[in-house]
């Protein structure tokens, strides 16, 4: 009788704990504008990947804005990430966690740490890099829950790439209510903002504490939110890490960009619209890998730019936040100066005569190369100058319309690579290990700050992170986080980092093994830059 008792007794004791935790345990369901979704819970996140924001841009939707999501009836899961955007394998370091590929890709990713919808906790929405022709919101790299577990939302958003995303043709244009065509991409980016600004309370989040980021591509994403009139007022801050876009070489003019998309579709034998998109998909990707004269580009479309980037900057048409801009120490080297020519003082002049016949003397007194061994260095300076001055130009830019700016330099070199045995083999979804580090690589390359300032550093298995790695990252991070909350990176704790004022001694914030205030070194080649028209680099 008395085992019976205590039997019953510890039933009575799992079922209250079970009680407790189930209790504990904020539901996993969420009433969104278009019906009921269904996440799920891992370790205090509440998790909801593969939320469509837009209808799928297939059949006659392709190249097209996009259409706001149709309601849907019951409960739908988001337990799995959705498809990626049609593309390519082009770049080694992309790790995708997606369900396959497909035109069918217009959904967003959801971590929240909220317990309930009166949460109101701030929004990061993260928009991938690659070009513009590759990447997705399931990279590792761009994981949410790491940002989530220190007090905000984080999304990741997936848009339409290469010539399903940036296309115009003359047909296109005549379709549209707006008369335009291209920059379906963007405008993907502006729907899942309207999406994420009218829901995001539901998960507990603040609408009107909603800041974009991206790096490289999703920097000009950013950049092209801020400038655009059609997403002002759906976010209140934004981040760009090493932009890719120039304020100095403007996007296509319309009638540029529909005699670039005539020309393709006709040597690809489509003759009309109806031709164009009765295409299989796989055919048009392939056919942008084979065209030397398709290449992509944002349009001055006269609907979601108005006018070109330097002009909204001149006159103030931008979106009124503040910005958090920077760039990593080496972006680039002195390969993109000399390209296979071998460095030696004679290459490096005649190079630079080349690049800037005007002012040749002028960019060889300041990044100068006095003796050979000086020519790797002198270069790779330039080369990075040329790449950063868009990350830099914006700060200027953005600060000169009275909105807080404040500018970073990312320093901290990745650690050599972990044992390969505990790598996983290169395939098609992932092929992200390299097979060594150049010798020459002293800084921080192009892309290496993402899992620094997101917390994802034990995301990528390449690297041996140290450490050290794990103290900057948290540094980077918390700036970060501090922006995201309350427009600031200042917080307890961190190395003090001022507004930026191009008057200031000390205008620029160098995040890595040491981190600090300090003037920015390259100013003198910055303004001799500009003064020469900019740099090559663009959307293209």
């Amino acid at each position: 009788m008395k085992t019976n008792i205590f039997i019953i007794i510890f039933l009575c004791l799992i079922s209250n704990s079970i009680a407790q935790k189930n209790h504990d345990q904020p539901s996993t369901l969420v009433k969104t504008a278009n019906g009921l979704l269904e996440g799920v819970y891992v370790s205090g996140i509440r998790e909801y990947k593969g939320v469509p924001y837009a209808q799928a841009p297939v059949g006659n939707l392709r190249w097209k804005e996009p259409q706001p999501v149709k309601n849907w009836e019951g409960k739908r899961m988001a337990d799995h990430f959705s498809p990626r955007a049609i593309q390519l394998p082009l770049y080694s370091d992309m790790n995708f966690r997606s369900d396959g590929m497909s035109e069918d890709c217009l959904y967003l990713n959801i971590w929240t740490s909220a317990k309930s919808d009166t949460d109101s906790l701030p929004v990061l929405v993260y928009f991938y890099g690659g070009g513009f022709k590759a990447g997705d919101g399931s990279e590792f790299r761009y994981d949410g829950e790491s940002m989530s577990r220190r007090g905000i939302i984080s999304v990741t958003v997936n848009y339409r790439l290469g010539v399903f995303g940036f296309f115009a043709h003359p047909e296109l244009s005549k379709e549209s209510p707006h008369h335009a065509s291209g920059n379906y991409g963007f405008m993907d980016q502006a729907e899942a903002l309207r999406w994420v600004h009218k829901n995001i309370a539901a998960f507990g989040g603040d609408p009107d504490k909603i800041t974009i980021a991206g790096e490289s591509a999703g920097a000009t994403a950013v950049f092209a939110q801020i400038i655009s009139p059609l997403p002002r007022n759906l976010f209140s801050a934004a981040i760009g890490e090493s932009i890719s876009m120039t304020l100095f070489n403007p996007p296509a003019s319309l009638k540029e960009a529909e005699k670039k998309g005539l020309e393709f579709s006709n040597k690809f034998g489509a003759q009309s619209l109806a031709a164009l998109r009765a295409m299989p998909a796989t055919r048009l990707l392939d056919s942008t890998s084979r065209s030397e004269n398709f290449g992509l580009s944002a349009v001055i479309d006269g609907y979601f730019f108005p006018e070109s980037p330097l002009v909204l900057y001149a006159t103030g048409r931008i979106a009124k936040v503040p910005l958090l801009v920077g760039w990593n120490s080496e972006e680039r080297d002195w390969k993109n100066i000399l390209g296979k020519q071998e460095p030696t003082k004679e290459n490096y002049v005649q190079a630079v005569k080349k690049l800037y016949p005007a002012a040749a003397d002028d960019f060889l007194k300041i990044y100068s190369a006095q003796k050979e061994e000086d020519v790797k260095t002198s270069a790779s300076a330039l080369g990075n100058d040329r790449y950063v001055f868009n990350s830099w130009n914006w700060g200027e830019k953005h600060a000169k319309t009275n909105n807080p700016v404040y500018r970073y330099v990312f320093t901290q070199p990745r650690p050599g690579l972990r044992a390969i045995i505990n790598l996983p083999p290169p395939s098609a979804e992932s092929s992200n290990t390299p097979s060594k580090i150049p010798d020459d690589k002293k800084g921080a390359v192009h892309s290496g700050e993402i899992e620094y300032a997101l917390g994802n550093l034990p995301t990528n298995l390449v690297y041996d992170w140290q450490p050290e790695d794990y103290r900057v990252s948290s540094i980077m991070q918390s700036y970060f986080l501090n922006f995201i909350k309350t427009k600031n990176p200042n917080g307890t704790g961190l190395p003090p980092w001022p507004l930026y004022q191009n008057w200031q001694k000390d205008p620029v914030q160098f995040i890595g093994s040491d981190t600090y205030r300090a003037a920015e070194p390259d100013r003198a080649g910055f303004l001799l830059i500009e003064k020469n028209g900019g740099e090559e680099y663009s959307i293209q």
